[in-house]
């Protein structure tokens, strides 16, 4: 569809029929920063990778996570959905996971890089997964026979990688100022250096090149490496980027915590979205080429009218799916309300990132069946009680605790504490 038609049916849209949504809540389930997003196929799933370690599947019918895949003992970096139905992710250890969904465990482990996986790609044919590491390699890997070829091209860290369309080569980026060209099977690449370290890259559905820069610049090239435009989206460095499934649109996310939403024939920006003054650490489009998801480093994913700009849903207090609605008015719960983008109060309700705070009180540290513990906490001498929970926010969980993946966090008013422990004793025993 023409783009000026897509932007009219979009506003009339939007005018006619936004009165009458239900308030929606953004996605909340990570206890860190959203480093990686991928949406299935057909738009009803997504996959979210945390520098909170934990990867969650969920389903945007529900708007609930549906699977919290634990395996990997640093950030999850990049996630991608394979062509037969599985899920991969990959982080700052070093290692991909081959998932199917609902397993506990990974199907598959991929291991052979010696630094953080920051991007993934899977073939055209969903044959082969392309990984690209801060260890300035590039691994294709097979994934039918765990068969692995090296890439070497790159000075420093490689930050992104995809495969063209018709899958005859693939292409990387790093901070190294180069994009290097693969072909497929095999060869030399074709390498073009650029004017600033590159830190994400998208291929359009013809072909063409699109990479974002340290200098909050886009730059496009041909398949075959001519450089043939550019778009400077704002003063500070490009971090993710998409490219909807139409090629129209190029979602541009920035250290800055805004989103530039690029027309890519006319090589120009049409609206900058989502400034909250905190990094945008990935984006992706769903297949409608107009809904934008974004994942900020306050842990939540938001959904976007790519061309109104308009946020779709609310982050409004007190609607049905704000699990302490229940307790308006009570200054511990809004004290917990910090906490509960990782932790439920109850086994009822779907698991997020951490573990369920149900029963917390006489439990023993670590303890908790069906949660996946650090060695350094399970080999801890820590009950739960309101004491040692005071004291855990009182010193800061990395200090009480070393070894925990939960996000660093003091409560210094001792007042504060002791109405959040009162809170949880009268929530986690229900």
């Amino acid at each position: 569809m023409d783009l000026t038609l897509r932007l009219a049916t979009a506003l009339l849209t939007a005018s006619l029929l936004l009165p009458l949504l239900p308030a929606q809540a953004q996605l909340a389930g990570h206890g860190g920063p959203v480093r990686a997003i991928a949406v299935s196929a057909d738009g009803k799933t997504i996959l979210s990778g945390s520098f909170d370690t934990a990867a969650i599947r969920w389903s945007l019918a529900t708007e609930s996570a549906e699977q919290v895949l634990r395996f990997h003992s640093g950030a999850v970096n990049a996630a991608a959905f394979l062509g037969d139905g599985r899920m991969a992710t990959a982080g700052a250890d070093g290692q991909i996971a081959v998932w199917t969904p609902g397993r506990l465990q990974p199907d598959m482990v991929v291991v052979g890089h010696t630094g953080p996986i920051v991007g993934l790609a899977v073939s055209p044919d969903g044959s082969k997964l392309a990984s690209a590491s801060w260890d300035h390699t590039v691994r294709i890997s097979s994934l039918s026979d765990g068969g692995m070829s090296v890439l070497e091209g790159h000075s420093q860290g490689v930050n992104g990688v995809a495969f063209a369309p018709d899958g005859k080569t693939l292409v990387s980026v790093g901070y190294d100022l180069t994009v290097c060209i693969w072909p497929l099977p095999g060869g030399s690449p074709e390498i073009v250096t650029m004017p600033a370290p590159l830190n994400a890259l998208a291929i359009a559905p013809d072909g063409e090149i699109v990479t974002g820069a340290a200098d909050g610049k886009l730059r496009m090239m041909t398949a075959d490496g001519k450089v043939n435009g550019e778009v400077m989206v704002g003063a500070r460095p490009i971090v993710a980027l998409a490219i909807s499934q139409d090629g129209v649109l190029i979602a541009a996310g920035a250290i800055d915590g805004t989103v530039a939403i690029v027309d890519r024939k006319a090589r120009n920006v049409m609206r900058t979205i989502a400034g909250f003054g905190a990094p945008v650490w990935s984006v992706a489009f769903l297949p409608d080429g107009t809904t934008l998801l974004t994942g900020g480093a306050d842990g939540k994913i938001r959904r976007w009218n790519a061309l109104t700009g308009a946020a779709i849903g609310s982050s409004v207090l007190g609607t049905p799916v704000d699990p302490l609605a229940s307790y308006a008015g009570d200054h511990g719960a809004e004290i917990f309300r910090a906490c509960v983008a990782c932790h439920t109060l109850s086994e009822a309700e779907v698991q997020r990132a951490g573990p369920t705070l149900a029963g917390l009180f006489g439990r023993k540290i670590a303890s908790l069946p069906g949660y996946h513990f650090s060695d350094a906490l399970k080999s801890m001498d820590i009950v739960w009680t309101p004491e040692t929970v005071s004291r855990l926010f009182e010193i800061g969980p990395n200090a009480y605790t070393p070894g925990t993946k939960m996000p660093e966090q003091h409560i210094g008013s001792a007042e504060d504490r002791r109405a959040l422990t009162d809170f949880l004793a009268r929530a986690t025993s229900k």
